[in-house]
């Protein structure tokens, strides 16, 4: 396995140390590790030893199988080619997605019609760019009209509903945080 897909732990170090409400010197502490390691591990600029994961699994109160079962194995470069359009079977008709694994932001490219009746309500923040075509979204009681080029912002949890209005010919960008991410509060 290279580098590029040696398994990044540090967003399931960053998540379990605040899912225990630490900061990076309480680790430190307890880990026998510095906060600039620490950091540089929870930011993905280093990935630890064998050793080093361990140190800060116990300092977690779990284990290192854990945190790299919960790392992210994915690249942090990964091209999407245009032709790979059906190469996701879950996807539904219509639908490509444009960002591979789990990541803090999610993205899906839709082309032609788009069920119009189905109302959306997104947990995190979203925006639409009309790539090709015309748009017609209804989000908050008001009805917008996109077209080539423009876009859309919606905020978490606004219920929204849009629709192709010009058929086959439309291409609509949908990027917004992950569901998995949660809010600030």
């Amino acid at each position: 396995m290279d580098d590029k897909e040696t398994p990044r732990v540090g967003a399931a170090v960053r998540r379990r140390r605040r899912a225990l409400s630490l900061t990076l010197a309480a680790v430190a502490e307890r880990s026998g590790l510095s906060v600039p390691f620490l950091s540089q591990i929870e930011n993905e600029r280093a990935r630890p030893s064998t050793r080093s994961l361990e140190c800060i699994a116990d300092a977690l109160k779990t284990t290192a199988v854990e945190l790299l079962d919960a790392g992210d194995a994915t690249r942090t470069v990964d091209v999407v080619r245009a032709a790979a359009r059906g190469d996701d079977p879950a996807a539904p008709p219509g639908v490509r997605p444009l960002v591979r694994g789990e990541h803090q932001m999610h993205a899906d490219e839709f082309t032609g019609d788009h069920d119009a009746g189905r109302e959306l309500v997104l947990r995190n923040d979203a925006l639409l760019y009309v790539a090709d075509g015309t748009v017609e979204v209804e989000a908050e009681g008001r009805a917008y009209r996109l077209e080539r080029g423009d876009t859309l912002y919606l905020s978490g949890g606004v219920r929204h509903r849009w629709r192709a209005s010009s058929g086959e010919a439309t291409r609509v960008l949908v990027v917004s945080v992950a569901p998995h991410m949660g809010t600030a509060e």
